[in-house]
C-alpha cells in the first residue's frame, strides 16, 4: 500500500539542489539570490505541488490570508447568502474563508474558536447565536460580528432591525390587521426587532402578543411549538410579523391549513429576504436584509482592524453597531 503525503520543505531542497534556508529565503523574498537559484526553486515547487504550511506562517508571525467565519448554519438560507457574499468580498482582497457551522450548540462554537485562535487565522467574523460565551473577550485577534452583541468594544454589524421592524408592523396596520402578534426567537431587550413591533402597537394603542420559539429548536418541535401558539391565540390574532422568513413560511401553513384566506382574513410578513425564500415564496411580504453590504462591511472593517495590527496600531474605534437599513416588500401576504 502507497502512503500519500504532502511534500514538504526538506522536499523542494531535495529535488532544487539547495538548502532549506536558501527555499525559505526563495518563498520568504529574503536576501539576495540568484534567478537561477530562484527558478530552480521555483521549478521544484511546481513539480511537487508543494504547497506552504499556513499554520507554521502564522507561528512565524505571518499572514495566512485567511479568515474564521463562525455561524450557526449555512444550511439556513439567510446564512448560507450570507457565506457566499462574505466569501465574494474576501476575495476581493485576496483572502479566503474558513467556515465553521456552531450549529447552535455553545461547546461546539467554544472549539471552533479555539481551532481559529490556535491555527492564527488573520481575523474572526462571528455570526452565531449563543450568547455569554466569555472566550470572546480573550481573543486578542481582529474580530467583527454580524448581528450580535458580545462587547461595546466589538464592532457589530447588523440591519437597522428596530427600524424595519417598525415599518413592517406598521405595514400590517395600515393594511387593516387589528391585532398582529409577533413570532420571534427570543424575547427581551436585546431584540431591536421586538422592539420596533412594540413601539407601533404602543402607537397605536393595541396590546402585544408575543411567542418566542428559540433558534435553536429542532424543525419538527419548531413547527409543532408554532402552531401551538397559533391554535392558542387563533381567536385574538388577525396578522402575524414573523422576525425570520421560515417562521413566516410556517405561519402560511397554519393558516392554509385553518382556512384561514392570506391576505383579506389573515396577514403575515416575514423578515431576511434572501434569495432562496423569495424564489419559493415569491408573493411573501418581507424585510429584506442588505446582505451583501453587510458582509462588505463587516469585511472592511476587520480588514482596517488586521491592518492596523500590521502596523502595530490601534484599529478605529466602533462605539455603536453600525447599522444598514433594510428594504421593505409589501408582497401578497398583507
Amino acid at each position: 500500500m502507497v502512503v500519500r503525503r504532502e511534500p514538504t520543505l526538506a522536499d523542494v531542497a531535495e529535488v532544487a539542489g539547495v538548502s532549506l534556508t536558501t527555499v525559505s529565503r526563495v518563498l520568504n523574498n529574503r536576501g539576495y539570490l540568484s534567478q537561477a537559484t530562484k527558478d530552480r526553486v521555483a521549478k521544484a515547487i511546481a513539480e511537487l505541488n508543494y504547497r506552504p504550511n499556513q499554520v507554521a506562517r502564522a507561528l512565524h508571525g505571518k499572514s495566512t490570508n485567511i479568515i474564521g467565519v463562525i455561524v450557526p448554519t449555512v444550511a439556513l438560507p439567510f446564512f448560507g447568502e450570507l457565506a457566499d457574499e462574505i466569501e465574494n468580498a474576501l476575495a476581493e482582497h485576496h483572502y479566503r474563508m474558513l467556515v465553521c457551522n456552531s450549529m447552535g450548540r455553545a461547546d461546539r462554537e467554544r472549539e471552533y474558536l479555539d481551532l481559529l485562535v490556535s491555527h492564527r487565522v488573520d481575523g474572526i467574523i462571528s455570526g452565531a447565536h449563543n450568547d455569554d460565551l466569555k472566550e470572546y473577550q480573550t481573543v486578542r485577534m481582529p474580530l467583527v460580528t454580524i448581528d450580535r452583541d458580545l462587547s461595546p468594544t466589538i464592532p457589530n454589524i447588523r440591519c437597522a432591525n428596530e427600524a424595519a421592524a417598525h415599518e413592517a408592523t406598521r405595514l400590517l396596520l395600515d393594511r387593516g390587521a387589528r391585532r398582529p402578534a409577533l413570532l420571534t426567537s427570543r424575547t427581551g431587550p436585546h431584540n431591536r426587532r421586538e422592539a420596533g413591533y412594540r413601539t407601533v402597537l404602543k402607537e397605536a394603542g393595541v396590546e402585544p402578543l408575543i411567542f418566542a420559539v428559540d433558534f435553536h429548536t429542532p424543525d419538527a418541535e419548531r413547527a409543532r411549538l408554532i402552531d401551538a401558539h397559533l391554535d392558542a391565540a387563533a381567536g385574538q390574532i388577525d396578522a402575524v410579523f414573523a422576525t425570520d422568513d421560515l417562521s413566516a413560511a410556517a405561519v402560511l401553513d397554519w393558516a392554509e391549513r385553518h382556512g384561514r384566506r392570506v391576505p383579506e382574513d389573515f396577514k403575515v410578513i416575514g423578515f431576511d429576504g434572501t434569495s432562496a425564500v423569495r424564489r419559493a415564496l415569491p408573493g411573501l411580504a418581507t424585510v429584506q436584509q442588505p446582505l451583501a453590504n453587510l458582509a462588505r462591511t463587516a469585511v472592511d472593517v476587520l480588514l482596517a482592524q488586521i491592518q492596523a495590527a500590521a502596523k502595530g496600531e490601534d484599529a478605529q474605534p466602533v462605539d455603536a453597531p453600525i447599522e444598514l437599513p433594510g428594504v421593505l416588500l409589501p408582497g401578497r401576504t398583507t
